[in-house]
């Protein structure tokens, strides 16, 4: 872990000298951990100061945007937080990994019948996937960085990524401030290890037909079971990408950077 704290710093500090240039794009990296590689954009606040602390904010994407580019994980989220405005009144460290094709964020079985339909089956208390574990190590890591604030970390992402955020929240409880899934699901039984600990603001569309909203009811339903802080907009009218709606709440970020850890 040394090893990859050093890395992080290392590319912070080569950065340096082009930080007036370059902080209005998402920056490619890749963290590096046993042998294994995640690709991932790294986006700093205006004016970085690495003496100074800011909130860090991951988000996972769906799907569709696996691959090994580094780059269609920026699809679906990237503008939103590049907006001059929210940067300005949100400066944070954000992150965009890529999960491979042949992985998936979280532990869960998919099928689909000879209608279409899609199932999902969550596991609970299975190991994390190899594309989770690497970004549980690379939070490990970025936690030890002197300009993270350990008391405003925050995770979201979108279908696949929202399930990922369920998951990765009942990995590490104790770490995250809020999380807001979009149009996801998890398994109800890992609310306990996050209820209470972490406020969630839960997005799905109505009419979705790729994964169901009683995936993210299920999950509302648990967090508020054993006591947790949720809130959970269903669009009437939205399907899958339930995402448009949610990035244009004007609420979110205000939402999201007001929580932190007591």
């Amino acid at each position: 872990m040394k090893y990859c704290t050093l890395l992080f710093s290392s590319i912070i500090i080569s950065f340096s000298g082009l930080l007036a240039q370059k902080l209005d794009t998402y920056q490619h990296q890749k963290f590096i951990h046993k042998k294994d590689t995640l690709m991932y954009r790294l986006l700093l606040p205006e004016n970085f100061n690495e003496n100074k602390q800011y909130p860090l904010l991951i988000f996972l994407h769906g799907a569709g945007e696996r691959g090994s580019d580094n780059e269609k994980q920026l699809v679906h989220g990237a503008k939103f937080f590049l907006k001059t405005e929210n940067r300005s009144k949100y400066p944070a460290v954000v992150i965009f990994p890529q999960c491979p094709k042949d992985d998936f964020w979280s532990n869960v079985e998919r099928s689909v019948d000879e209608d279409g339909n899609r199932t999902f089956l969550f596991r609970n208390g299975r190991k994390p996937t190899r594309t989770m574990a690497l970004i549980l190590d690379l939070i490990k890591t970025l936690r030890k960085e002197p300009f993270v604030d350990l008391d405003r970390i925050y995770v979201g992402g979108l279908s696949m990524g929202g399930m990922g955020t369920f998951e990765i929240v009942s990995r590490m409880p104790r770490v995250f401030s809020a999380a807001f899934p979009i149009c996801g699901g998890g398994h109800p039984e890992s609310a306990k290890r996050y209820a209470g600990k972490v406020a969630f603001w839960i997005f799905h569309g109505a009419k979705d037909n790729v994964v169901l909203p009683l995936y993210s009811d299920q999950m509302v339903k648990a967090i508020q079971k054993y006591g947790g802080n949720v809130k959970f907009t269903l669009y009437p009218e939205a399907n899958h990408n339930s995402w448009d709606n949610a990035f244009a709440e004007p609420e979110l970020l205000e939402w999201i950077f007001s929580n932190k850890k007591q």
